[in-house]
């Protein structure tokens, strides 16, 4: 019997048994509170007692879900590289990638209260 770990790498949030030809997907641990407070750290969150409970149930949660996914047979379903249908159906969204001028920049500076071309320098806002 072997196992592999899966979303989360060494903290092991899932791991994958396998027997024989036997292969499945199980939640081993759950998040901890430590997991909430590295990914509150690395997103520069200061967060509460109460919302880090509430974090690590949600991310809880969320990887449960995924890992029910996980269990579907989706071997029959071709996949799509496209939700929408083509552009001929009217989706603009999926027009031709084509470069078109901009001619706004100039009015745009213009209007800025500190622009040196082709940049405007706007108040710092992110302190960390």
């Amino acid at each position: 019997m072997w196992a592999h770990a899966k979303i989360g790498g060494p903290c092991g949030i899932q791991v994958r048994h396998a027997r024989g030809s036997c292969t499945r997907w199980e939640t081993a641990v759950k998040i901890s509170r430590e997991d909430v407070l590295r990914v509150a750290e690395l997103a520069h969150l200061e967060l509460s007692p109460e919302e880090v409970e509430t974090y690590r149930g949600q991310l809880d949660e969320i990887l449960n879900y995924v890992a029910k996914l996980e269990e579907l047979d989706v071997t029959a379903v071709e996949p799509m590289a496209q939700v929408l249908q083509p552009a001929t159906d009217g989706h603009p969204e999926l027009r031709e990638d084509a470069l078109r001028p901009c001619d706004s920049a100039e009015a745009v500076l213009a209007q800025a209260p500190d622009a040196k071309k082709p940049f405007f320098r706007v108040p710092k806002v992110i302190e960390r």
